[in-house]
């Protein structure tokens, strides 16, 4: 079976290099022709564990291929998916211009029966919209489904969600569509992959819902450890007791500065506004935005608590990606804390395993450092911002010995505070009680 992904960013490229994986034919479109020409050189876009191998692997093996001929691609498929862009508009709404736009290409080029896939994330009623825009705009009487499969997919951790997923969610009213995405996903039955059969509202729902429910959860223990701090209470301890109850679970229960990343601020500002465009009153997911952006202030306010003050300072930042194990600064909880720091007069030195170029394009007047040693070396204060697996066991000897002041400010909770009071810093850490380096067990 021959398959098309229109969009080759992130999802795009995820989805085609597993879908290939599974021993499909898959076409990758892009009108980004420097983007097709790089992905044709073997050179891979975004920084993803694993996906360069794969898409090497796959290409090599005939199954894989890029190109800007839409046209062509549409009609040598069965199944498209629509992988592009869904970027939040002004009032927070999903932007799908470029879906819309994919919707009449398809429309435009289609020589046969087509399934066409929504992988881009889409407000409920998308299905029905693309339904009516290709229905519409069809030169001849052609038959053709519409399908709602919405993408779970962790930056970091993609190819592993992709080819060993929770489960696969498949929106549709048409049974022959049913069938043929069934047979796509073969592969996942012989591992007992749970499928949801439903219908396409359904399915845009679900992946809304999913990514509002895990922002909750975030949300909803920074609360806790800002309370913590205020009782005396132990923000992790309390995160171990709550996520033993399988009913509650561990993941997500993590205290820090807040969601950040492509999916979560926008899927959640979406679901808000969706919920307005009907009449809604959604008040938990109004006050998780509220949350996640108070979360922000009151981390530089503990920041600037600590520090007394921004003027002069040198600060050593360590982790700029939203998460480890990605390049991704959209929503970065780094940006603004290191634009409050810059605003207050600090000058700031920031390390990160592989966000250093996407960071540039983002922040301005950042002095960039090789190696976590390196960008502490004079500072005042060190920052633990992004949870990278080099920043988790650092060598704490040589860091005190190379900050001017022994300060460190741990934003993930990361090292124990005895053991840091005891190695002689000043060490701040989120929803735990504060140690220095004076203070007696």
């Amino acid at each position: 079976m021959n398959i098309a992904i229109i969009g080759s960013g992130y999802v795009g490229l995820v989805t085609g290099a597993c879908f290939a994986e599974f021993g499909l034919k898959v076409t990758c479109v892009d009108k980004d022709e420097e983007k097709i020409a790089r992905l044709e050189k073997g050179e891979i876009p975004i920084y993803e564990p694993g996906l360069e191998e794969l898409i090497k692997k796959n290409r090599e093996g005939g199954r894989l291929f890029f190109t800007t001929d839409i046209a062509h691609a549409i009609e040598d498929s069965l199944v498209i998916f629509i992988a592009v862009g869904t970027p939040p508009r002004g009032d927070g709404f999903a932007d799908l211009s470029h879906v819309e736009t994919v919707a009449e290409t398809i429309a435009d080029n289609m020589d046969g029966y087509k399934v066409i896939v929504t992988k881009s994330t889409v407000p409920v009623g998308t299905g029905a919209r693309l339904r009516e825009i290709i229905g519409n705009r069809l030169k001849e009487n052609t038959d053709f489904d519409i399908v709602s499969n919405p993408e779970f997919l962790r930056e970091g951790s993609a190819i592993e969600d992709f080819l060993h997923p929770n489960r696969v969610v498949i929106g549709t009213d048409s049974q022959q569509a049913a069938a043929i995405l069934r047979d796509l996903y073969r592969p996942l039955y012989l591992i007992e992959t749970p499928m949801v059969m439903t219908d396409i509202p359904t399915a845009e729902m679900v992946k809304y819902a999913s990514n509002a429910f895990l922002a909750t959860k975030i949300s909803f223990i920074n609360e806790v450890a800002n309370l913590s701090e205020k009782v005396g209470a132990n923000v992790q301890m309390v995160a171990k007791g709550m996520g033993l109850d399988k009913r509650i679970g561990s993941k997500f229960l993590h205290a820090g500065p807040g969601y950040g990343g492509s999916c979560f601020p926008k899927d959640v500002s979406a679901l808000a506004q969706i919920s307005g465009n009907h009449d809604y009153d959604f008040k938990i997911i109004k006050a998780v935005l509220d949350v996640n952006q108070r979360q922000r202030a009151f981390m530089i306010e503990k920041i600037e608590k600590v520090l007394g003050g921004f003027g002069g300072k040198r600060v050593a930042i360590l982790g700029l990606s939203f998460k480890p194990n990605t390049d991704d600064m959209r929503e970065a909880p780094s940006l603004p804390i290191i634009e409050a720091l810059q605003k207050g007069g600090a000058k700031i030195v920031a390390s990160d395993p592989v966000a250093v170029e996407e960071a540039k394009k983002v922040l301005i007047d950042v002095e960039y450092a090789s190696d976590p040693y390196a960008a502490a070396e004079g500072a005042d204060a060190l920052i633990l911002i992004t949870e990278w697996n080099p920043f988790r066991n650092l060598d704490l000897e040589k860091i005190k010995e190379r900050l001017k002041s022994p300060v460190f400010i741990d934003l993930r909770n990361v090292y124990e505070p005895k053991r840091m009071a005891d190695f002689g810093f000043h060490y701040t850490s989120v929803g735990r009680p504060s140690y220095q380096a004076d203070k007696e067990d």
